[in-house]
């Protein structure tokens, strides 16, 4: 299969990537008690959760834009049904299908994020429920050049609300060990960012940002895996709790119902 991993992408086969790969991981965990029927995922990546779902779902469907990754998938699960294009919109998808919507970690790479969730309302059916989770901004530890934005709980909600009849913002955070992990982290990233005496992070576009971020957050998730190997190995989804209160949750999970 092929394979686009990077830091931003987080890989279950590289052993720094485990905590990340495991916050990833638990929103499939979390949705597994929510969806049923039809089940559409929206940027479902190299298929990070698509056993969970399909073992749910009576049909599913996963669209993603990188073509050889969705070629790759519909290999793998061929009872499911794997589409390649860029989102929004969800082009060729009919209105009122889907009983169950699940995207994970997309949002917040999206830049028309209001058409996003419309088009996410369009093809659930009525009564149907989707589920999105996205960093939490107030816990980032810097800015991510991959993300058109991040959200607050209270911003994605009031988003959401503009759309969605009923909406529930939940988060998902992790427990002592996983805090700690967050913790170690958070210092070695500020002693990166000290030398950042003009703010550049903020200031230059994006697109400058990223290699120096690739090979940055790499270099980061090495050196705290050799500085701890047993807690960056021992981390796991069941470490990650979901809670009602998003306030200071590393992700947020915005559950909504049409």
């Amino acid at each position: 299969m092929a394979k686009v991993y990077t830091t931003e992408i987080a890989s279950e086969e590289i052993t720094s990537d485990n905590p990340i790969h495991q916050r990833l991981f638990k929103a499939y965990v979390v949705a597994k008690e929510y969806v049923k029927g039809q089940v559409l995922e929206v940027g479902c990546g190299e298929g990070r959760g698509v056993s969970l779902l399909l073992d749910k779902a009576s049909d599913f469907t996963a669209v993603d834009k990188i073509k050889l990754v969705i070629e790759a998938l519909q290999q793998k699960y061929p009872t499911g049904r794997f589409l390649s294009m860029n989102i929004p919109p969800l082009s060729g998808l009919p209105d009122n299908t889907y009983d169950a919507v699940v995207s994970f970690q997309v949002i917040e790479h999206i830049n028309d994020d209001f058409l996003f969730l419309k088009e996410i309302h369009r093809v659930l059916k009525p009564g149907g429920i989707a589920l999105l989770t996205t960093p939490n901004r107030s816990m980032s530890l810097s800015r991510n050049p991959w993300h058109i934005r991040e959200y607050l709980p209270h911003e994605l909600k009031t988003l959401a609300e503009k759309i969605f009849p009923h909406v529930e913002m939940k988060g998902i955070t992790g427990n002592e060990k996983v805090m700690t992990y967050y913790a170690q982290n958070k210092k070695s990233v500020e002693r990166i960012t000290r030398w950042d005496f003009l703010n550049l992070q903020y200031r230059l576009p994006a697109f400058i940002l990223r290699i120096p971020y690739e090979i940055l957050n790499r270099w980061n998730r090495n050196t705290l895996q050799s500085g701890d190997t047993n807690l960056v190995t021992n981390i796991h989804h069941e470490d990650y709790i979901e809670v009602n209160d998003a306030t200071h949750a590393l992700d947020l999970l915005l559950i909504v119902r049409k």
